[in-house]
């Protein structure tokens, strides 16, 4: 079973930068597209940045030029890395494997991490 571990989480500044880190505890994470996923409370969880085997990218719109997500396939770990960090921005943050089709991240139901909390306040 795929364990994916998330880190990196915690309480920052407006203006300031996290990094965040997800492990994948077996191999098919170095092909395999991969999605960080974000959950307010009272809102539905919605998908952050998202990359291919690759490395190609995408993002959502409110996080553009703010964050980038890498991946490691050497160390089955993708990064999310978070400037210009915004309260809004405030959320769990989960890492899942997922798949692309037409053009469109979808996650995997059963590969999911346990969540890192991000919170954005001064």
């Amino acid at each position: 079973q795929v364990q994916l571990v998330e880190s990196g989480g915690g309480l920052v500044q407006p203006g300031g930068s996290l990094r965040l880190s997800c492990y994948a505890s077996i191999g098919i994470f170095r092909f395999n597209p991969m999605g960080w996923y974000r959950q307010a409370p009272g809102k539905q969880r919605e998908l952050v940045a998202a990359i291919t085997g690759g490395g190609s990218t995408n993002y959502e719109d409110s996080v553009k030029g703010r964050f980038t997500i890498s991946r490691d396939n050497a160390k089955n770990t993708v990064y999310l890395q978070m400037n210009s960090l915004k309260p809004e921005d405030t959320a769990a943050y989960y890492c899942n494997a997922g798949f692309f089709s037409d053009g469109s991240y979808y996650p995997m139901d059963d590969y999911w991490g346990q969540g890192t909390q991000v919170t954005v306040s001064s």
